[in-house]
């Protein structure tokens, strides 16, 4: 069986999907993935047993921008590339993460009479995914609370977000070697996630209190690409990183504590792994919307705590990081006993199987 893989954009769109390839191509499916070309697909990508194919893209923007005459045209290009893309490979399904990357893959997909298999993240869907949603034979969500389509749609499935091995299999111990840390020494770690492409107000904040904060913690700093910042080299408790793979499972189960956006995947993750997380929620200025509204989710439940980033200063994120601190058990024992992951990978290997065999049996 033919799958067809699409999603980009942000990490956030692109790593879910590499524990299903790695599931469904170890099962003898041939598996293909459709994105941007960009850098960062590569780089997550490339060691996939998979074929790679570049689609003409274009961001998908609910405001006015100029940009959006010049976009429009490359999302036309993509679906045309993507249709033909569909028609030539014929796979039994194509399985959407979402991002504006999908849409071209997605719509060929529907034009070609293709099924559609797509993953919501978020609590609320982005466009991408609701124009995936109006032709999507399954939709697949991360949390039992996601609002999308009607109440009673039998399209909509629960299966929770698939996390890779690579953070379920992490070791804080080989995590504080890595780092530089000797065991002996007793010094918590602050994990400071900004996301795939970094965050400018978290790094200024980092770099800015970094003297108080190494005060109190080992500060490791994931800050996005060309984000690196030479004059903090060197610090004895503080490294700093534009991106972490494959030693990446081992520093989160090293943290103590973390301070992170709240995109959908890093919040799951950190959720599933029962990290004790400070939110920093993208702003309504900065995104339509979406973290914000997973970040108040989590909060209610007891799972994190929140901090909006008009509100991120030194004193905020002493009191918030010593309240985390204190209620450490008390938030451990809420997510085991209330936050259940259950084994998504394989739940929507399993929907693509299905789907795609139904499909390969009605075009024989």
């Amino acid at each position: 069986m033919i799958v067809l893989f699409t999603g980009g954009g942000t990490a956030g769109h692109i790593l879910p999907n590499v524990p299903v390839i790695e599931r469904l191509a170890a099962a003898g499916h041939e598996v293909h993935y459709a994105g941007s070309g960009a850098a960062l697909e590569r780089q997550l990508l490339g060691a996939l047993p998979l074929q790679y194919h570049v689609l003409a893209t274009g961001k998908l923007r609910r405001y006015l921008s100029w940009e959006n005459l010049r976009d429009v045209g490359r999302v036309v290009r993509g679906v045309i590339q993507g249709y033909a893309l569909v028609r030539h490979l014929r796979p039994a399904v194509v399985f959407s993460k979402g991002g504006f990357v999908s849409v071209p893959a997605v719509l060929g997909a529907a034009l070609c009479g293709v099924p559609v298999i797509a993953h919501e993240s978020d609590l609320s869907p982005g466009l991408a995914n609701r124009i995936a949603n109006r032709v999507a034979r399954i939709v697949c969500t991360t949390f039992p609370d996601t609002h999308f389509g009607k109440l009673g749609d039998t399209r909509i499935h629960f299966t929770g977000l698939p996390v890779r091995k690579a953070l379920t299999d992490g070791n804080g111990a080989r995590g504080r070697q890595w780092l530089g840390i000797e065991p002996a020494d007793a010094v918590p770690i602050l994990l400071v996630m900004g996301g795939s492409q970094g965050s400018v107000r978290i790094n200024a904040f980092v770099r800015g209190a970094l003297t108080a904060l190494a005060a109190r913690y080992f500060v490791v700093h994931l800050c996005g690409r060309a984000n690196l910042d030479a004059n903090v080299e060197g610090h004895p408790r503080y490294r700093q990183f534009e991106f972490l793979e494959a030693p990446l499972g081992d520093v989160v189960a090293a943290a103590h504590c973390v301070i992170s956006r709240a995109g959908a995947t890093t919040l799951y993750e950190l959720l599933a792994l029962r990290k004790s997380v400070l939110l920093v929620p993208l702003t309504l200025a900065q995104s339509r919307g979406d973290q914000l509204e997973n970040a108040r989710w989590a909060v209610a439940h007891g799972y994190c705590r929140l901090l909006e980033e008009a509100d991120l200063s030194l004193p905020r994120v002493t009191e918030e990081l010593a309240a985390l601190s204190a209620d450490a058990a008390g938030l451990t024992d809420r997510l085991q006993r209330t936050f259940a992951t259950g084994d998504a990978t394989t739940r929507i290997a399993a929907l693509i199987e299905e789907v795609g065999a139904a499909m390969s049996k009605s075009t024989r």
